[in-house]
């Protein structure tokens, strides 16, 4: 495991290639899975449940899925990365609109 000090090294760099849809999605993997939603565009949360996982990128589209390596178990990690993967944003009414009211937030409007 990488040191936990030098995670932004690693991290921005794959937050940006998300935010410039160079890639979809990705996996961010720290001692606590807290600190990689800094990139504007970047829609990160650290799951620890089943639900969260797949919920996240259905009605949020949650874009980064955060984990705590030395927190999440490897079986319980597997599933999490199964249910992230799987899921498919709604892209229903209601959650586009919120997601653009965020967005707004983002640019400073909100």
């Amino acid at each position: 495991m990488v040191d936990d000090d030098v995670y932004p090294d690693f991290v921005v760099p794959m937050a940006k290639a998300v935010s410039r849809d160079e890639i979809t999605c990705d996996l961010a993997i720290c001692g606590s899975g807290v600190g990689a939603n800094k990139v504007h565009g970047v829609r990160a949360a650290l799951i620890t449940d089943f639900f969260s996982a797949h919920q996240g990128v259905e009605d949020d589209n949650m874009n980064v899925m955060c984990l705590g390596g030395r927190v999440t178990g490897t079986a319980i990690a597997w599933e999490l990365v199964q249910a992230f993967l799987n899921a498919d944003f709604k892209a229903e009414e209601w959650f586009t609109q919120r997601l653009a009211k965020v967005a707004a937030l983002e640019k400073g409007k909100g």
